[in-house]
């Protein structure tokens, strides 16, 4: 490393993006929250060698190769795999994703809502709505009628899981191993075990981070295992579902209907099959969106401990 240094009280920053300004958009918050951290613009920088830091998350391909120094790359939300595909990506920074209390909330409201949505059949409510038609189905209502599973319990599983679990649901969880603080009233299922895992869950909840090994996972076998008429909740990432196969599922019946906040294409064409389709509820990419303020509290926290260790 060459060992360019400034004023050890302060730290710096850049801020880079292929899709957004981040410094137009995170400088103000720093200003406010983190005044003790300069984030900068790639063509604001005079000293590469003293940058302490990265805040990106869609980057382009050469984003990190001029700051030799980097002690961490942020991202700006909970997925990082844009950031871990870019070629210049140093091996030995750190790179981090935000966990912030208030994201994890939102996203377990959000999950709730679709699992409602799903086991009260809403779409249905509604179109009698439009019709003027009263239309009351009160069979299977308590939450003991559905089974949901939770696919993937990382941070955000783990909040979904347990807000539903408070609403009486049954939860399974699958990850690939054991945890070591199981929440109260989970089933957890591990490696080997996801096709009883499917079996059993009447509603699926997607939350899984994309990888190789989850890119175009959740495909026409993959839904197939599902108990017939079951619903599934794509919270994850754009890229891990078939889309033709998950319409298909729900035309032969095998599903019962889908949620889809995140895909293989955003924004989500016109022209897109999802739109139309009265089974599939289609939302923005808006299951969880963190507040600026507390992007920069949380790095700024793991940021120090970086650099005074």
């Amino acid at each position: 490393m060459t060992e360019t240094r400034k004023d050890p009280r302060r730290l710096t920053g850049v801020g880079t993006c292929s899709k957004l300004d981040i410094p137009a958009l995170f400088g103000p918050v720093f200003a406010e929250v983190a005044p003790d951290i300069d984030l900068l613009a790639p063509d604001q920088v005079t000293d590469p060698g003293a940058v302490d830091f990265v805040l990106t998350f869609l980057p382009d391909e050469e984003a990190f190769r001029p700051y030799p120094n980097l002690r961490g790359i942020f991202s700006i939300g909970a997925g990082t795999d844009g950031i871990d595909a870019c070629p210049s990506l140093p091996a030995d920074v750190p790179v981090l994703r935000v966990e912030e209390p208030d994201q994890a909330l939102q996203m377990a409201g959000f999950a709730a809502f679709n699992v409602l949505w799903h086991h009260r059949n809403m779409a249905n409510v509604i179109a009698c709505q439009a019709e003027g038609r009263w239309r009351r189905r009160v069979a299977e209502l308590s939450p003991r009628a559905r089974r949901i599973g939770v696919l993937g319990m990382g941070h955000m599983g783990k909040a979904i899981a347990k807000a539903l679990v408070a609403l009486g649901y049954p939860v399974a969880g699958y990850a690939r191993r054991a945890p070591q603080d199981p929440l109260p009233g989970v089933t957890y299922f591990q490696a080997g075990g996801l096709e009883d895992f499917l079996a059993r869950s009447d509603i699926l909840i997607n939350v899984l981070p994309l990888t190789p090994e989850t890119t175009g996972l959740i495909d026409a076998e993959f839904l197939a295992k599902l108990p017939e008429g079951a619903a599934l909740v794509h919270l994850g990432r754009g890229g891990q579902v078939d889309e033709a196969a998950l319409v298909a599922a729900i035309d032969s019946g095998q599903l019962s209907g889908a949620s889809m906040d995140v895909f293989v294409e955003e924004p989500l064409p016109r022209e897109d099959p999802f739109w139309a389709h009265p089974k599939i509820l289609v939302t923005p990419h808006i299951a969880s969106v963190p507040e600026f303020a507390d992007v920069v509290r949380s790095l700024r926290e793991r940021l120090l401990r970086l650099t005074v260790g």
